[in-house]
């Protein structure tokens, strides 16, 4: 379907493509736009949806595309479309675009949106304020319930989500909220007060996204209330909102441990040097954290050179088993925060747990690998140096790396945590390189001990 729209616009049947369209979703037509190759088709298309669609799918395209059509649109036609966009979608919009688009969209907003939009814009990034939406329903706790489904029909155009309703006092202060589902199943004319929910989870303004994810995924939530210091309603969050949150976080975070500077851009959209200068930071600082274990291995190298070359041969399978078993480790602490079934009071918990089990998996690679050396290296390849000795003091060393691999892959984490830190980021860079540089001095010291 898509790529036959594209051809139409290419051949300028402009009326098929409005007969396409009209049995299409925005999200789909979105993702249209998203892959034409060429910006003015996607201009084009843009232009053959109806106002109120053409909103609806602005609000669905990356913030590259929106910029890429917003050129070509005049002030009247941009201010129609931040006017028809949910508040937090506008903002989104307007936080990623440059100044003079941002001037030219607010140009013809009405003063109210300029006001709204404005004051979203002041609430600090990554915050509940700045991903909530003002355009929920709000109930009067005097009403009865038959007084409430006329208010929700009245307020139900302009709603974000009409399934969670809110009840307020004359202040605007939250008392309680109930369902749609409630709301309809209750007696006729019943004061909405005795229908409510007065024990309400809600969040503030200031709050972390991520942590309000983790609310979310708590209490099974569609939409979590935002209030202020006087515990008066300001917004909500959705949990659309929050999908989009929790598809960045692990984003930023998969970035981070693979050692990339986080980026917002997909992938195919971001430019060569962009990616460049998002990961050469991390690759220099390997590459200066490497030469500690290779400043090593130039010191005992010809001391294990000397023993055997089975020795030096074996280091790069010691080095590589640390740092798998470090990123095991860090990889499951790490999402175990993230999601709150951890906390840094747990350190004992998790040292203790990580202990046994490496012992375990050390134990079990320690044996795998001796016969390995021993039958495989050995007597079916026939490499020489591979004596029952060496193939011991190999193994008890695995054995070690995946102990203290373990170990340090599991306490980096709460560290950064307690020193207010990323986890992510001390994961895979930093676990590495101090695995790899106290298994090799470990390797290299117990080698020569008792086999010199």
């Amino acid at each position: 379907m898509s790529q036959e729209i594209l051809e139409l616009i290419e051949k300028k049947d402009f009326k098929a493509v409005k007969t396409l369209l009209q049995d299409m979703l925005a999200p789909d037509i979105a993702d249209i736009m998203e892959h034409s190759e060429n910006v003015t088709n996607s201009v084009l298309l843009f232009r053959l949806l109806s106002k109120d669609l053409s909103a609806e799918v602005f609000s669905y395209l990356s913030s590259e595309t929106q910029e890429g059509i917003v050129t070509f649109l005049n002030s009247s036609e941009l201010s129609f479309i931040i006017e028809q966009l949910a508040t937090d979608d506008a903002v989104d919009f307007l936080e990623e675009m440059p100044a003079n688009i941002v001037r030219k969209a607010l140009k013809g907003a009405t003063p109210e949106t300029r006001k709204l939009i404005n004051k979203y814009l002041s609430y600090e990034e990554d915050t509940a304020g700045a991903i909530m939406t003002p355009e929920f329903i709000s109930l009067q706790i005097d009403i009865t319930t038959d007084e409430a489904l006329d208010e929700i029909r009245r307020q139900g155009e302009e709603a974000e989500t009409i399934n969670v309703l809110y009840v307020v006092d004359s202040k605007k202060t939250l008392k309680g909220v109930l369902t749609i589902k409630e709301l309809l199943l209750a007696k006729k004319g019943a004061p909405i007060k005795d229908v409510i929910t007065d024990n309400v989870v809600a969040t503030t303004t200031d709050m972390d996204q991520e942590k309000i994810a983790t609310i979310f995924s708590k209490y099974d939530f569609l939409a979590l209330p935002v209030v202020d210091k006087e515990n008066r309603i300001v917004g909500i969050v959705t949990v659309d909102d929050i999908i989009d949150v929790i598809k960045e976080e692990a984003t930023e975070d998969f970035e981070k441990m693979a050692a990339i500077t986080p980026t917002n851009k997909p992938y195919l959209k971001t430019s060569v040097f962009s990616i460049w200068k998002n990961r050469i930071p991390w690759l220099m600082l390997l590459l200066i954290s490497a030469t500690f274990t290779g400043l090593i291995l130039n010191v005992y190298q010809e001391k294990l050179s000397a023993i055997s070359t089975a020795l030096v041969a074996c280091v790069p399978m010691i080095m590589d088993t640390g740092g798998n078993a470090g990123s095991q480790a860090s990889v499951t602490v790490i999402r175990a925060m993230a999601l709150g079934e951890l906390t840094i009071k747990d350190w004992y918990k998790v040292v203790w747990k990580e202990l046994l089990a490496s012992a375990l998996l050390g134990l079990s690679l320690a044996i795998v690998c001796f016969g390995k050396l021993l039958l495989i290296d050995h007597l079916l390849f026939g490499f020489e140096g591979y004596t029952i000795i060496r193939c011991l003091v190999i193994s008890f060393v695995l054995m070690f790396t995946v102990i203290v691999a373990k170990l340090v892959g599991c306490i980096l984490p709460m560290l950064a945590k307690k020193c207010h830190l990323d986890p992510a980021v001390v994961a895979s860079p930093f676990i590495t390189t101090i695995v790899d540089a106290t298994s090799l001095i470990v390797y290299c010291l117990v080698s020569i001990a008792v086999l010199a």
